[in-house]
């Protein structure tokens, strides 16, 4: 009678830590997604930081280089009306330069190929 009654306390012993295990589980499994759903939270919320801060440096530097550029075709520009103005001024210096540079880019080329 004494194994019997041991028998159904163990019996018993192990219905109750099994149902602690089962409550447990629960618990951890509800604990688990409360900071799963925390951690996505927050890995989206950095992720629009994230996006934001780039977009600024898009932004930034898209500016820049129209700044850049503007200030480049405006030079260009200059150097243009500055070249077109000597060649007006001096058309026979500006014919012998330009033919001056033409025979020897053409003997520079010419060399390579031999």
């Amino acid at each position: 009678m004494a194994t019997t009654k041991a028998r159904e306390d163990i019996k018993n012993d192990l219905k109750t830590l099994k149902e602690d295990l089962k409550v447990g589980a629960r618990e951890e499994t509800q604990r688990l997604r409360e900071k799963a759903s925390e951690a996505e939270a927050l890995v989206r919320e950095k992720s629009e930081e994230a996006r934001e801060r780039a977009r600024a440096y898009y932004e930034q530097a898209r500016t820049r280089g129209r700044e850049y550029y503007d200030d480049a075709a405006e030079r260009f520009d200059e150097a243009q009306r500055y070249v077109v103005e000597r060649v007006q001024e001096r058309p026979v210096q500006s014919t012998a330069i330009a033919l001056g540079v033409g025979v020897v880019l053409g003997m520079l080329l010419a060399g390579r190929r031999r």
